[in-house]
């Protein structure tokens, strides 16, 4: 799939951002197109080389985005006990940068902290999720972010940390 300057893009490991123009690179010694992207106060240069297809992908649609983020309200599923095991789940879920393992992300760390402390790494998993999630909330609905955090705290029933 290729992006056009200007196109609205989520980045697997950043979230939302735009392509501003395209650049050529050196990498590994050889020239190579890429987007330029720029995310908040972030720049990051995404090749572009069918290898690189899984980081980026378009904002999830409206319609979609409703499916999905419904699934905030189901039950959430057990973490593994060892932290360290725990951790890489977490992070394993959120490489593939789609809103489904966000949302999954973001339910089952929720429901965990009902039981457990989470520990620095933890809130800092759960941060990154939920900046990713409402950031792509607030496009794919065109709405603030004020109402998209207090759309999620409504589905979640409690408060969550996060830009607002």
């Amino acid at each position: 799939m290729g992006f056009q300057i200007g196109d609205k893009v989520i980045h697997c490991t950043f979230g939302l951002g735009e392509i501003v123009r395209i650049e050529e690179k050196i990498i590994q010694g050889r020239p190579a197109n890429c987007y330029v992207i720029r995310i908040a106060d972030l720049t990051i240069w995404v090749p572009i080389d069918a290898s690189q297809q899984h980081t980026l992908r378009v904002p999830t649609p409206p319609d979609e985005f409703e499916k999905l983020s419904a699934m905030l309200t189901d039950p959430g599923e057990d973490l593994l006990e060892d932290r360290v095991l725990r951790k890489n789940e977490l992070l394993a879920r959120l490489k593939d940068g789609q809103l489904a393992s966000i949302c999954r992300v973001v339910r089952d760390m929720m429901h965990f902290k009902h039981s457990k402390k989470l520990n620095e790494q933890e809130k800092s998993i759960l941060e990154r999720a939920i900046k990713s999630l409402l950031a792509e909330w607030t496009y794919s609905q065109g709405i603030p972010m004020a109402q998209a955090h207090q759309a999620l705290e409504s589905l979640l029933g409690e408060e969550v940390a996060g830009p607002r």
